[in-house]
């Protein structure tokens, strides 16, 4: 059992994390936008320069898998406008997590979501999935780096709906845009620009409930994540003895300790 000295280290540990945690943390970007429409349209509209855009639902912790075996992912901040059109905002430390594959494989998964049995390709919603880097990856000193499609012998746009962009962190200036990246790097409200990103910051950080709110939602984040790893370790050992094709489903099941019904669909996916 652990001693009330061990947990009031532990406790102080907590809130030293917390005190040095800013918006370019996943951890903390999620937390601020937590039903928080208002600061999620305020971002976005900065970002893709559109003023009059409406943010009317958004998600944090959105976990998407609709294929059996597949590689899930859980985004940071999924909302959807006015439009229909969707958002996955997702913040990055590292180069590695800005790899284009990872945007081709979020926006695809984004994909899946969206379109059920029976529907027309047509019918998939414009989206956006924007990566908030820490650094300037591409080196040139721009707020946004737009990817698009482009049909190389017409040079028109491929017209597909998909979007990627990616929002430089160290860009500095006194427009919106710059306002917006200065903020993610700050640590302390009182040394943010941006109204509702100063209001969220000093919730979490300096009112009680904000604070307790908070580490409660990190501590549900970390079970989470080691519970979807355990998950993840499973399937991979139910699709090893489905493609050794010499086991029984109920043996599979046993073994991965999976449900019979989870296993059935490895098989089918």
């Amino acid at each position: 059992m652990e001693t009330e000295a061990a947990t009031e280290a532990k406790r102080w540990k907590a809130l030293e994390c917390l005190r040095l945690m800013r918006p370019v943390d996943d951890d903390f970007m999620r937390c601020m936008v937590k039903d928080n429409i208002p600061l999620v349209q305020e971002m976005l509209r900065i970002i893709m320069n559109k003023p009059d855009l409406v943010i009317i639902k958004c998600e944090t912790q959105k976990d998407m898998k609709r294929l059996g075996g597949a590689r899930s992912i859980c985004l940071d901040a999924y909302g959807k406008d006015s439009e229909n059109k969707k958002y996955d905002v997702e913040v990055e430390k590292s180069g590695k997590g800005a790899d284009p594959h990872r945007g081709r494989y979020y926006s695809s998964v984004i994909d899946i979501e969206n379109l059920d049995a029976g529907q027309e390709f047509t019918e998939l919603p414009e989206t956006y999935t924007i990566f908030i880097t820490e650094k300037d990856i591409y080196g040139l000193g721009e707020p946004v780096y737009p990817i698009e499609r482009i049909n190389l012998k017409t040079g028109k746009p491929y017209g597909d709906g998909q979007h990627i962009l990616y929002v430089n962190g160290e860009y500095e200036g006194d427009s919106d845009i710059g306002k917006l990246m200065h903020d993610f790097r700050c640590s302390s409200a009182d040394d943010m620009l941006l109204p509702l990103m100063k209001e969220r910051t000093k919730y979490l950080k300096e009112n009680p409930k904000g604070v307790s709110e908070m580490c409660k939602l990190i501590e549900d984040m970390r079970r989470e994540e080691r519970e979807e790893a355990t998950r993840t370790e499973k399937e991979k050992t139910a699709l090893r003895m489905l493609t050794d094709g010499t086991f029984a489903l109920e043996i599979i099941a046993k073994i991965s300790e999976l449900p019979i019904d989870d296993v059935r669909k490895l098989q089918k996916a």
